[in-house]
């Protein structure tokens, strides 16, 4: 049954009496019986039990200590703990044989996701295609642009009016009617599979909606349904964790806790009145969370992004974020996965400080996470045209653990904020504070010279806090040189957008663009005419494609501003091409190269025997690094300019033009 140890598995009769690891041993030997019901109840056969038992082995015991730590001081751990494993045999029990055929394939290749043939793209499936079955039309699309990753922003069925773009989940196991069926989301999963492209869904994990059959249920009094989230009678409790609490919608609402009519009582809502968190520190919650993730994996995703991770321990007298338990609760959803469903990777979505953004990032934890820094630090950068801050963020915060990656982006459905380090900002001589305001004023127009359109997200006058809204063309400048119909202004604009995405595209890990970026699509004002929406202002930079746009892919035509957006997308496709014929590119390794230049980033990107030297100007002026610089870092005197095929030499000064990045490999 269990039978030798390796990678830290059980050993039946080998733990020292009294162990943590004897108890795990005791307590599997007692439950394995339990799962023979399941087998015979679904017919699975040999082989399939071997191979559950085998990752059982493996990770039970970690498991098993994850859940002690998280609830082995309650009477009844030994009850949820058969609950558990019980659900993670019926997972492997139903999980469809072309997902157990993946499963296969990735426990033996644990570092797919890490190729350089990764590129992601995220989208509204109702902005982008209408609906899922448009969607599976549209697959041709994602590999004409070069996508092999593709993040569908929440569709499962949502509370009617404000769901917070989706985030409040009413059904985990029901898409929204707007958008198909379930049948139609497991249909463009087996063509998303078939065109070799991953799927990334959300799961939304710190909280329901208030409509969810289980907030339904505890409006109805039910006392087991009431213990899945945090309700109280008066603001006794509530009061006592506010003094430690922050506000993260400040502008919509004050506190987090919410007063409900029906049951006369306060609910913890972090986020939106609507958004019941949720008590993982009763197990029953863990566990029915576990169903869903399984039922979710199902439907064929690849990978998960966990949503809004930071939040989902709470203990009174912390501030409730990036607490211990958090990430305990995270390993052990990641160490059943690794047991009933193990081609499945977690995303991270922490926007949180630096160091605890990285702490989420383990095999054992979350493999990929958003780099929220980055694109901060990026945008940062190109209003200052420095990238001092930039590199100094770099150069401590962006190696990772093995079998894991960043996800690079610039901009995403939600907000800008400016979540680099004021202690790096401060080794600099920058004031963060001061700093952030002066972003703040930049990227909503305001600063005298600047070139960009974004609008404020839930400013605090009180505090000065603001994040910034805006589609990345719109704010690297492109909106702004249209309407005042400089051409100069709209090359340098089409230059910033480019640089950026060669920065990201070649950096290390996945890049992810949000599909519209490749057209320059500018802000969408108008989505103040929905109600829904109208009080949100992240919906402007989240625009519905126009599918008109491919027209202007023909060199022939010369509509107005179909020269841009074929720039932009021709520029793009290109940049991915190359990436995707890159080796060097694969994986996480970077190696920054001190250019002497305070407006030049220049990185090395190495994989086994490939290297190649990326370098790039944050200024719309011309700059210039010492060519000895460069035959240094690149190890060779002549290289080739994989983008353009220019061919540079080191006996001189490397010049650089406005905005321009090189992607630079020995010839």
């Amino acid at each position: 049954m269990i039978g030798s140890s390796h990678n830290g598995a059980l050993a039946v009769g080998r733990a020292a009496p009294g162990s943590v690891q004897f108890e795990a041993e005791l307590s599997l030997k007692r439950l394995l019986p339990r799962i023979e019901p399941v087998w015979q109840a679904e017919h699975v056969d040999d082989r399939l039990q071997h191979e559950f038992e085998t990752r059982l082995e493996e990770h039970w015991l970690p498991l098993f200590v994850l859940l002690r730590q998280l609830y082995g001081d309650r009477y009844d751990f030994f009850y949820h703990l058969e609950q558990i494993l019980l659900t993670a045999a019926q997972a492997w029990a139903h999980r469809p044989p072309s997902l157990q055929a993946v499963d296969r394939h990735r426990v033996n290749e644990p570092d797919w996701f890490t190729s350089e043939k990764m590129v992601g793209g995220a989208l509204y499936v109702d902005l982008f295609s209408d609906n899922l079955a448009q969607l599976r039309k549209h697959i041709g699309y994602f590999q004409d642009l070069g996508l092999t990753y593709l993040h569908l922003m929440p569709l499962f069925a949502v509370r009617p009016g404000n769901n917070d773009g989706g985030y409040a989940i009413s059904n985990y196991r029901s898409v929204d009617p707007r958008l198909g069926t379930l049948d139609d989301l497991k249909l463009l999963a087996d063509d998303l599979r078939e065109a070799g492209i991953s799927l990334v869904l959300d799961f939304v994990f710190n909280h329901t909606s208030d409509d969810h059959q289980w907030a339904q249920q505890a409006q109805t009094g039910d006392p087991e349904y009431q213990q899945f989230y945090y309700i109280f009678p008066d603001r006794e409790i509530p009061d006592q964790y506010e003094r430690t609490l922050r506000e993260i919608f400040p502008a919509v609402r004050r506190g987090n806790f919410t007063w409900h009519d029906g049951m006369q009582q306060w609910v913890w809502t972090t986020f939106n009145n609507f958004q019941w968190d949720l008590n993982y520190s009763n197990p029953a919650v863990f566990r029915a969370m576990a169903e869903e993730m399984f039922f979710i994996a199902d439907t064929g995703v690849d990978i998960l992004r966990l949503d809004a991770v930071a939040f989902i321990w709470k203990q009174m007298g912390t501030n409730c974020e990036n607490l211990p338990q958090a990430h305990l609760l995270i390993q052990a959803f990641n160490r059943l996965a690794r047991i009933a469903t193990p081609g499945l990777l977690f995303k991270s979505e922490a926007i949180v400080h630096p160091d605890e953004v990285v702490r989420y990032i383990s095999p054992h934890e979350c493999q990929l996470s958003y780099n929220p820094t980055l694109m901060a630090l990026c945008w940062e950068s190109l209003a200052t045209r420095k990238v001092q801050l930039l590199t100094k963020s770099l150069s401590h915060r962006h190696k990772l653990p093995r079998d894991t990656a960043w996800v690079n982006y610039l901009r995403c459905h939600d907000d800008i904020g400016w979540t680099f380090d004021d202690a790096d900002a401060a080794a600099l001589g920058i004031d963060a504070y001061n700093h952030r305001q002066f972003l703040n004023r930049f990227y909503t127009g305001q600063f005298e010279g600047s070139f960009a359109r974004g609008i404020p997200f839930q400013e605090n006058l009180a505090t000065g806090d603001m994040r910034i809204a805006g589609t990345m063309a719109s704010l690297a400048g492109l909106e702004l040189a249209i309407e005042e119909d400089d051409e100069l202004a709209k090359q340098e604009a089409i230059g910033r957008i480019l640089l950026l995405q060669g920065v990201v595209l070649s950096i290390g890990g996945i890049p992810l663009l949000y599909l519209g970026e490749e057209w320059g699509m500018l802000n969408d004002y108008d989505f103040v005419k929905d109600p829904a929406k109208a009080g949100d202002t992240r919906w402007v930079h989240r625009p519905k494609m126009k599918w008109e746009f491919l027209e202007e892919l023909d060199d022939s035509l010369t509509a107005e501003g179909g020269s841009i957006r074929r720039t932009l997308y021709r520029s793009l496709q290109h940049m991915i091409a190359v990436r995707k014929s890159s080796p060097a590119l694969a994986g996480q390794q970077m190696e920054l190269v001190n250019t002497g230049n305070p407006h030049v980033l220049s990185f090395v990107r190495s994989r086994d025997s490939h290297r190649m030297i990326v370098v790039a100007n944050f200024s719309e002026h011309p700059q210039a690094i010492y060519g000895n610089t460069l035959r240094t870092a690149g190890l060779g005197r002549f290289f080739e300019d994989a983008l353009t095929s220019k061919t540079y030499g080191t006996s001189g000064d490397l010049a650089i033009l406005p905005y321009q990045i090189l992607w630079l490999k020995r010839v």
